[in-house]
C-alpha cells in the first residue's frame, strides 16, 4: 500500500465536510487501486470547468474540489492584477451562482456561495434547480463579475460539474481558466477556507427577467402550433412551459414520466437527446404533433422532431438561421458557428448579406468570434447548441434550449400558417443552396494513447482520398488556422463540396470525426437526399480504416 495515497486520504478525511465521502473514503483505505485511482489524478479545471464522477478525492466531484474551485474563482476575482487583465466588467466583486437538480448540486453551490462570501464578494444564489441559460443571462442582468452554474448538463446521472462564466456572460476561455487553475492549485485545506452565510438568495424575479428577455426574439405572430415536448428529467420543464404561456403559444403536451427532475434519470440509458432511444417516448407522444421537442437536463440543448423524424443539430441549424435573418435587419449582423458544424450557414450568410465566422468547438468560442463592430445576432453548433437574437443581439451569451424551443415553435406556425412543415422548408434550403448532409464517426478507446497515435499518423501520411472523393487540402488546425486559437485537430477538404474533421473529445475518450457533403439537387431533393446518404456511408467507411482504431 503507498504511504503517499494513504497520506493524503487521511488528509482528505480530516478537511471533508461531506458525511457520505467520508464514509466512501473510509471503505477504501484498504484498496490500493481504488486509493490510486482517486488520488493520483485530479479532475483538471479547464474551458468547460470541473465535470466528472460524484464520490471522494480530487479526481472525483465533491464538496472538496467545489470549495477548492470556488476558492481560485475568489482569488483571481479579488486579485486587481488579475481583474485588470481580464477586463471584469461587473459592478464590483460580485458572483451569481445556478445549480440544477442533480445529486448535490444544491450542496455545492451552496459551498461555493459560502466560500466566495467568505472572500468578500457579494453572491447571488438562484431559488431553486433552473436551467443553465438563466443562470448565463442573470450574469449580465445582475451586473455581476462572474458566474458559476453547477451541472453536468447532458451526462451521466453519476457525474455533476461546475461551470463557470465571466461577466460579460459567456463561459471563460483561455488563458483565464489557466489563471484560476493556478489558483485552485495553490488552495491549501477547505476547513481552513473563511465561509460566510450571508449570501442573497434571489427570488422569482430572475425567471420573470429572463422569460421578458425572451420576447425579444424573432417569434412573429403566427401561434397556432402542437408540441410535445419531455425535458429528460431535467430542469427545463416549468420555465419552457412559463415561457410557451409568456409567447402566447399553446402549452405543449409533456411526457409524463420525464416531466419531473429525477437526478437518476431512470427512463433513459443516457440523458442525452442525441443518444439512440432517448426520445423514444416524446417520440410516442408526439404522433398527431406538429413538433417533438426535448431539452437535455439542464435546457441549454434542443433537440427537434417532425413527422416522426430526428432533426440534425445542422438541419436545425440553418433552419434558425435563416427564420432569424428574415426577421432581423442591418448590415451588421453577424452569424457564427463551428469548424465542425455545416457550412450551410456561411451560404445562408452571403445570400442574406451578413457577416460569417467560424470559431473552434464550443459555445465559448461562438461568443468570442466576430469584430467589436458585429451584432451577434444568432450562433450554433451542431451539438443541438443555439443561440438565438432579434434586432437587439442575443439575450443570453450562451446557448439556450428555452429561446431555442420557443423560436423552432414560432417557425413551425408560420410554415403550418402556409400549409407547411419544417421539412418542407428543409427541402427548400437544399435547393437554394444545396443538400449539406452531415454524419458523424466517433471511436471511443480505453487507453488514451491510441487517439495521440492516430492523429500522428494523419498527420504524418494524410489520405489522398475519402469515400471516393480527393482530398484537396489537409488542414492542421494546431497551428492556428485562419486566426483561431490553436487546437488539436486536422480538417480534410474534399472534392465536390464536402470535408471531413477529426479531433480528439474535450470531455470524453473519444476520438470524433465530423462529416459533410454537399449535393446539388439536379432532379429530387428526395434523390439528392439517398446520394448523401450513400456518400456518408463511404466516408465513414474509409475513415474507419484510416484511423485504424
Amino acid at each position: 500500500m503507498s504511504d503517499g495515497y494513504r497520506r493524503q486520504a487521511a488528509e482528505w478525511l480530516a478537511q471533508d465536510p461531506d458525511p457520505e465521502t467520508r464514509e466512501e473514503l473510509r471503505a477504501l483505505l484498504g484498496d490500493e487501486a481504488a486509493l490510486a485511482e482517486r488520488f493520483g489524478a485530479k479532475l483538471e479545471f479547464g474551458t468547460a470547468g470541473l465535470r466528472g464522477e460524484l464520490g471522494a478525492g480530487p479526481n472525483r466531484m465533491n464538496r472538496v474540489t467545489v470549495m477548492r474551485a470556488a476558492a481560485g474563482l475568489a482569488a483571481v476575482l479579488t486579485s486587481d492584477d488579475a481583474a485588470e487583465r481580464f477586463e471584469r466588467p461587473g459592478n464590483g466583486g460580485s458572483v451569481v451562482i445556478g445549480f440544477d437538480a442533480r445529486h448535490k448540486s444544491d450542496a455545492f453551490a451552496e459551498d461555493s456561495a459560502a466560500v466566495l462570501a467568505g472572500a468578500g464578494l457579494t453572491v447571488h444564489l438562484m431559488p431553486r434547480p433552473l436551467p443553465t441559460p438563466v443562470l448565463a443571462y442573470a450574469v449580465r442582468h445582475l451586473g455581476a463579475d462572474a458566474g458559476v452554474m453547477v451541472t453536468a448538463s447532458h451526462n451521466p446521472p453519476q457525474d455533476n460539474g461546475y461551470k463557470v462564466y465571466w461577466g460579460d456572460g459567456a463561459q471563460i476561455i483561455p488563458p483565464l481558466d489557466t489563471e484560476i487553475s493556478r489558483a485552485i492549485d495553490a488552495v491549501g485545506r477547505v476547513d481552513e477556507l473563511p465561509r460566510e452565510a450571508d449570501w442573497k438568495v434571489l427570488d422569482d424575479g430572475i425567471v420573470d427577467a429572463y422569460l421578458r428577455s425572451l420576447g425579444r426574439l424573432p417569434l412573429g405572430s403566427a401561434r397556432d402550433v402542437s408540441v410535445a415536448y419531455t425535458p429528460l428529467h431535467g430542469v427545463g420543464g416549468e420555465v419552457l412551459r412559463r415561457a410557451f404561456e409568456w409567447s402566447g403559444f399553446p402549452a405543449p403536451d409533456v411526457v409524463a414520466e420525464q416531466e419531473r427532475p429525477d437526478p437518476d434519470f431512470p427512463t433513459v440509458a443516457f440523458p442525452n437527446p442525441e443518444e439512440p432511444g432517448a426520445m423514444d417516448l416524446a417520440l410516442e407522444l408526439g404522433k398527431g404533433h406538429d413538433l417533438v421537442i426535448a431539452n437535455d437536463p439542464d435546457a441549454d440543448r434542443c433537440a427537434v422532431a417532425v413527422g416522426g423524424r430526428l432533426l440534425t443539430g445542422d438541419e436545425v441549424g440553418g433552419l434558425l438561421a435563416e427564420h432569424v435573418l428574415r426577421h432581423t435587419g442591418g448590415a451588421d449582423r453577424l452569424v457564427v458557428t463551428t469548424i465542425v458544424s455545416s457550412s450551410l450557414l456561411g451560404k445562408i450568410a452571403a445570400a442574406h448579406g451578413v457577416r460569417y465566422a467560424e470559431s473552434l468547438t464550443g459555445f465559448k468560442w461562438i461568443m468570442k468570434a466576430g469584430a467589436a463592430r458585429d451584432r451577434l445576432v444568432y450562433g450554433y453548433e451542431e451539438a443541438l447548441g443555439y443561440c438565438v437574437g432579434g434586432d437587439d443581439g442575443v439575450p443570453v451569451r450562451d446557448k439556450d434550449g428555452i429561446g431555442a424551443a420557443l423560436t423552432v415553435a414560432a417557425l413551425a406556425a408560420e410554415a403550418k400558417a402556409e400549409g407547411r412543415t419544417l421539412i418542407d422548408l428543409l427541402d427548400d434550403q437544399a435547393r437554394r443552396y444545396g443538400l449539406h448532409a452531415t454524419s458523424q464517426l466517433s471511436v471511443r478507446v480505453a487507453d488514451l494513447s491510441l487517439i495521440a497515435d492516430a492523429m500522428a499518423r494523419l498527420r504524418a501520411t494524410p489520405p489522398d482520398r475519402l469515400g471516393g472523393r480527393t482530398v484537396t487540402a489537409v488542414d492542421d488546425l494546431s497551428a492556428g488556422l485562419g486566426g483561431l486559437p490553436p487546437t488539436d485537430g486536422l480538417r480534410f477538404r474534399l472534392s465536390e463540396g464536402g470535408r471531413v474533421v477529426v479531433r480528439p473529445s474535450g470531455t470524453e475518450p473519444k476520438l470524433k470525426c465530423y462529416l459533410e457533403v454537399v449535393e446539388p439537387v439536379t432532379d429530387s431533393v428526395a434523390g439528392a437526399r439517398t446520394r448523401a446518404d450513400t456518400a456518408l456511408a463511404a466516408l465513414r467507411a474509409d475513415l474507419a480504416g484510416v484511423l485504424g482504431l
